[in-house]
């Protein structure tokens, strides 16, 4: 029996121990460091694809219908089959936790760790982002408004009809009722703004665009993550999730590629093959992926366009294929096609004469 660490009890540790029971001839073992802050509750969103059924069915709402704004264009794509998701990661932790417990993974502290000599140890602490890097930072506000103004069958994934001086920016809107919704003010650039911009963001949005004010804020959440390529937190160990590169480099978009890494992990055990995990993105896609992030770091005013023009010219099952890391090479190149050809030229020769940025320890 391989005894397997896991530091961390994020979201990459708990579902690969809830898979506990398919890994056998494995005893994991979770591991809370001393310095890791309480676990904050924010909303992770997904699309409801036949792999993501362990985690939809705690969902707090679905989204048949998402957009993309701009200020001269409104995309709505559509998936029945496969609408978008989002649970409070709370709930997910606390319910994955339990089914880890019920398979027999231990949960430990750091410190009670150091009389163990396990035989493979994994890091899901957060990588570690190179100076400089570009991130996507956001805050966000769950609000009761004072007319009903949302529709709670659409999710506003960008509306890119906010302030662009610092930085790419738009607001995300996940409505659960017409007056009900949650907003985070969300920006790609390489600094963090003052909470205060983002709320005033988020109440001049919602007055200038819906002519509607804030009657309740019934929660609050934020967050900053790196884009690009990253740094293993501790280069002497292998990492799993954000630290094992499951990150999507130009979107953020990390839970749905945490799966894909543990499930590809599982099923090489299950082939009698070692407990490893690999980055869960193609090539081509991590270089389309720097190609974009140079745009949005050279000419953030190019963002809206560039994704306006992508939602505009994909399916609503072909945009989830793209996001998702699932995209073949005709897909691939009907995007390039829909995008202004001088911004990715100018976005290729910034990445391929930039140097690369140290990363911070």
């Amino acid at each position: 029996m391989k005894s397997v660490h896991v530091l961390g009890d994020g979201c990459a540790s708990m579902m690969f121990a809830t898979r506990a029971k398919e890994l056998h001839g494995h005893a994991i073992t979770v591991i809370r460091p001393e310095a890791a802050p309480q676990p904050s509750d924010h909303m992770l969103g997904f699309w409801g694809t036949p792999e993501m059924a362990f985690a939809a069915q705690h969902a707090r709402h679905t989204w048949p219908n998402w957009s993309i704004i701009t200020g001269s264009a409104h995309a709505t794509l559509t998936s029945e089959a496969h609408p978008y998701h989002a649970m409070h990661k709370l709930a997910y932790l606390e319910q994955a936790k339990k089914t880890a417990e019920d398979a027999g993974v231990r949960f430990i502290d750091e410190a009670e760790a150091e009389a163990f000599n396990p035989s493979l140890v994994f890091d899901t602490r957060p990588p570690r982002a190179p100076s400089g890097a570009m991130l996507q930072h956001f805050a966000g506000m769950e609000v009761e408004v004072d007319r009903p103004v949302f529709d709670p069958t659409t999710a506003v994934l960008m509306d890119f009809r906010v302030d662009q001086s610092h930085g790419m920016h738009f607001m995300y809107v996940l409505p659960f009722s017409p007056t009900r919704a949650l907003l985070e003010s969300t920006m790609f650039s390489t600094k963090v703004m003052p909470r205060d911009h983002y709320k005033e963001a988020i109440t001049s949005y919602l007055f200038q665009h819906h002519k509607a004010t804030v009657v309740e804020v019934i929660g609050e959440e934020q967050g900053v993550i790196p884009m690009g390529k990253l740094g293993l937190h501790d280069p002497n160990l292998p990492g799993l999730g954000a630290n094992g590169g499951a990150i999507r480099p130009a979107s953020g978009y990390t839970f749905a590629f945490i799966h894909q890494q543990i499930q590809t992990a599982v099923e090489r055990v299950e082939r009698g093959q070692p407990l490893r995990f690999t980055r869960p993105h193609k090539r081509v896609d991590v270089w389309m992926d720097g190609v974009l992030l140079a745009v949005l770091r050279h000419w953030p005013q190019q963002g809206p366009v560039l994704f306006g023009r992508m939602a505009r010219s994909l399916s609503g099952e072909e945009f989830i294929r793209f996001m998702s890391g699932r995209a073949g090479w005709w897909l691939r190149f009907k995007v390039m096609m829909a995008m202004p050809k001088l911004p990715f030229i100018r976005g290729v020769s910034k990445m391929m004469f930039s140097r690369p940025h140290q990363v911070v320890s």
